[in-house]
């Protein structure tokens, strides 16, 4: 049984899934080359191309109506999927822009692996929810008891209402669900709102979790959060959907033209904004077990890919209950939810299919990168001679397989350097285009990290969604992705997972005893991750990259 998903919105992507199996996986970003791109048009193009039909689609959105276009009484994506024949009537086409929060739940909990769990879902804003004529809610929180073979029963939800003056109400939802209906931002928009304040976008918030490591407490800045675990809507300035501002007018602080001061404030912001979410995180993990009963949580949505917050959960837990964080967390994986969750309905089964890695791209014949590599300068390589060209402070990008799904680059489209460089985050800052301040990631053999690493107990790191302590003298060791706060977002890496990776690490170590790889996006500031050759040959000729490793055929090009 093949079933496509479609995520529709921003971060839009498509998927195949064969009999269970995820087939591929595409974010429409990769294809256009325009970040968070939305209406995955070519993507179900080049599922076309995949697969000549499909049995099913399903449908992630946010909405939970949507008029038809015509006669016909199709939408646009079931017209357009009908006219390239990828399915024949709208009987093979499912809507679930009703389920947002549960389709980011069903992600979480088929990848972990788990029988059974609680799935706590925190999002800027979930499936849009009309309460009324001028009255739409908003999913922020959500709480899911999750076993198979599609069993996600809501628990709790905390919804936010836009139109209203009430200050909030409870009430039972259709499956006795609580519904905690308020006008303040949640979790996720508090975030968005300290994001704007520091002059980013708010799909960005990862660059106010690396800004918040600069930070102080402020007395200026009041409690984000009161005694009720509801945002401070003093501060926060509640706009749905479109997220949250700060209150300029009554904090007037918050506005100076003094560049450093304003810069202090933005920092002291990001710190702030970080310690209090993370603070009503462990709250909601708190409640999900006490409302489920579960011993196992799976957490999804954007909040999700905050690798601060999630290293802090493994020490509120203390490996009393057991965790998994979706890597796919943002609105793209809605897509694989959605097809996953059809599918487990339609087959019946309780089969557990645990993630095993997040290279989940197209795949791309090597054997066809001849004719693009013509007119280059070419050269035989192994992995010993790219340590030695990164031992001599190169940049190397990494181009080989299929690419990763989600934000994080795992050595299949990576930029790689030497970790030992003291202003190596300075050097690769500039040649990304990147603000100074960010953090780099690295990848280290599995077997040697914990040596370098405290990962509070894991076994391992594979999709870098943690940004862990170092041990004790480590940070000389390895300055260019150790950040301010003494962490690193880390990746674990073994020869199962990605050979031609680990024995390019592997290598490196023998030349200089250190078993990690400085790793960042092979992509340049404001680009979505290189997804062809081309891209990536683009990237070489419009940078002041230097080297593009080919493991799979042992080539390098040198521009």
């Amino acid at each position: 049984m093949k079933i496509a998903g479609i995520s529709r919105g921003h971060n839009a992507s498509v998927c195949l899934i064969n009999d269970g199996k995820v087939e591929f996986y595409i974010e429409e970003e990769r294809l256009t080359r325009s970040k968070y791109d939305g209406a995955p048009f070519k993507g179900l193009l080049f599922l076309k191309e995949y697969t000549k039909k499909v049995d099913y689609i399903a449908v992630a959105h946010t909405y939970t109506f949507e008029p038809p276009l015509d006669w016909t009484q199709e939408d646009l994506y079931m017209g357009f999927a009908r006219k390239i024949g990828l399915i024949k009537n709208k009987d093979q086409y499912f809507k679930m822009g009703d389920r947002h929060h549960e389709l980011h739940a069903a992600l979480a909990f088929y990848n972990s692996g788990f029988d059974s769990a609680a799935a706590l879902i925190v999002d800027g804003a979930g499936t849009f929810i009309q309460l009324g004529e001028g009255i739409t809610g908003y999913e922020f929180e959500s709480i899911f008891k999750a076993s198979y073979p599609n069993n996600f029963l809501p628990i709790y939800k905390h919804i936010g209402v836009k139109g209203w003056d009430r200050e909030n109400s409870k009430q039972k939802g259709p499956q006795g669900e609580e519904l905690f209906f308020t006008n303040h931002p949640g979790i996720a928009k508090t975030y968005e709102a300290a994001t704007n304040y520091c002059n980013f976008h708010v799909l960005e918030a990862g660059k106010t979790m690396g800004l918040s490591a600069l930070g102080k407490e402020n007395k200026k800045i009041p409690q984000l959060f009161n005694k009720e675990n509801l945002s401070n809507k003093d501060f926060f300035i509640p706009d749905f959907p479109n997220g949250a501002i700060l209150n300029k007018k009554k904090f007037k602080w918050l506005e100076t033209n003094d560049k450093k001061e304003l810069e202090k404030n933005r920092q002291d912001i990001a710190y702030a904004v970080q310690k209090e979410t993370e603070k009503q995180m462990c709250f909601l993990i708190d409640k999900a077990f006490d409302l489920t009963g579960e011993k196992n949580i799976v957490i999804s949505g954007g909040y999700a890919l905050n690798c601060v917050a999630n290293y802090k959960y493994l020490e509120h837990l203390n490996n009393k209950k057991n965790l998994y964080i979706e890597p796919i967390s943002h609105d793209g994986g809605t897509s694989l939810g959605a097809a996953k969750r059809l599918w487990y309905q339609l087959a019946k089964k309780n089969e557990k299919k645990p993630i095993k890695n997040l290279y989940l791209g197209p795949s791309y014949k090597s054997e066809k990168y001849g004719n693009l590599l013509k007119g280059r300068k070419v050269e035989n390589t192994d992995e010993r001679k790219i340590s030695e060209i990164i031992e001599k402070k190169n940049i190397v990008a990494i181009f080989q397989g299929s690419s990763e799904a989600g934000p994080r680059a795992l050595g299949n489209r990576s930029l790689l350097f030497d970790p030992r460089v003291k202003n190596g985050k300075d050097l690769v800052n500039k040649v990304k285009k990147r603000e100074w301040f960010r953090p780099f990631a690295g990848t280290i053999l599995e077997e040697d990290v914990n040596d370098w690493f405290d990962l509070r107990k894991m076994e391992q790191t594979p999709f870098m969604m943690y940004a862990v302590n170092c041990k004790p003298n480590i940070k000389e060791k390895i300055p260019a992705i150790i950040h301010f706060d003494n962490t690193c977002r880390i990746q674990t890496i073994n020869k199962e997972q990605n050979e031609n990776f680990y024995n390019l690490i592997k290598a490196f170590k023998v030349r200089t005893k250190i078993p990690i790889l400085f790793n960042t996006s092979l992509n340049l500031a404001g680009e979505p991750l290189v997804e062809t050759l081309e891209d990536a040959l683009n990237l070489l000729d419009n940078s002041k990259v230097e080297y593009l490793y080919l493991p799979e055929i042992k080539k390098l090009i040198i521009k």
